[in-house]
């Protein structure tokens, strides 16, 4: 399924690409967007993991510096018959964390400062087994090709003001207006890339995550902590294409429409289950 989500992805950008490059440029739109969608391909597929972590901000962090975070990753690692992932922390007081990477082998967990300062040991330990739960879920392919590609795309709408304006074919009818439409559909081609992945795996995370420790308590107080202190301490400069890969997506003060075009589902909701996970056990 993981797999057929990330060709069903990498599909999508490059239909999207070749038809939005004809609709703005004629034959050779078509053609430049095809090149592109080609490059953007492989960029997202084996690069992605590097992107979001450049855009994020982190830096490789080593045992001495987070000696707490190397003890929690490798027991849940070892637990999880999971190879040690690699690891980076992000310079934001805001707590939040993310996983990216193409597959097990070649992840990387990023946690923000702010995480480290505000989590207990068993808050942290939950945050680390929902983030390693994505690692073995293979979500974290899918995710940060989802984040690639809605970055790309967004960039490349911009491109519609000179294609619509200045390039392609000026005796076509209707060449303003087709880019305006790009510069609309774009976007939100992006933003659709992402909600169409990123609510359910969640819940299968949280769940994994709680089965990996073997109790849900941990992640249960971190998710109520982490919603209290994003809403206090929003944090900065996080794309827009890169918020779906938090645990908890980074959130603005007087966000609009929150609920509506969030990419994860809404916290409460995920306490409630696994807190009926307690009831089960």
């Amino acid at each position: 399924m993981r797999t057929l989500k990330t060709g069903f992805l990498l599909t999508l950008l490059t239909l999207l690409l070749v038809f939005g490059g004809e609709a703005l440029a004629g034959r050779q739109g078509m053609t430049f967007g095809l090149i592109i969608a080609v490059a953007m391909n492989g960029i997202a597929y084996f690069f992605s993991d590097r992107i979001a972590l450049a855009s994020s901000g982190a830096r490789p962090v080593s045992r001495e510096e987070a000696p707490r975070l190397y003890v929690v990753m490798e027991r849940l690692a070892a637990k999880g018959n999971l190879p040690m992932p690699k690891l980076y922390v992000i310079p934001q007081a805001a707590p939040n964390a993310f996983a990216t990477g193409r597959n097990p082998s070649h992840a990387s967990v990023a946690v923000t400062e702010g995480l480290l300062e505000l989590m207990n040991d068993d808050e942290l330990e939950g945050v680390i087994a929902h983030e390693l739960s994505h690692v073995r879920n293979y979500d974290i392919l899918t995710t940060s090709i989802a984040a690639t590609l809605a970055g790309a795309v967004s960039w490349i709408a911009r491109l519609g003001f000179y294609f619509g304006g200045y390039g392609g074919d000026r005796n076509r009818r209707g060449g303003g207006l087709e880019a305006l439409l790009m510069l609309i559909v774009a976007p939100l081609a992006a933003l659709l890339i992402q909600l169409g992945i990123s609510r359910q795996r969640e819940y299968a995370a949280d769940a994994a995550g709680a089965r990996l420790v073997g109790h849900p308590y941990g992640l249960i107080s971190a998710l109520e902590k982490l919603g209290e202190y994003n809403k206090r301490i929003p944090m900065t400069n996080v794309s827009p294409a890169t918020s779906s890969l938090y645990i908890v997506r980074p959130l603005s003060t007087g966000q609009v429409f929150k609920g509506l075009f969030s990419t994860h589902p809404p916290l409460p909701d995920r306490i409630e289950a696994l807190r009926r996970m307690t009831v089960t056990r």
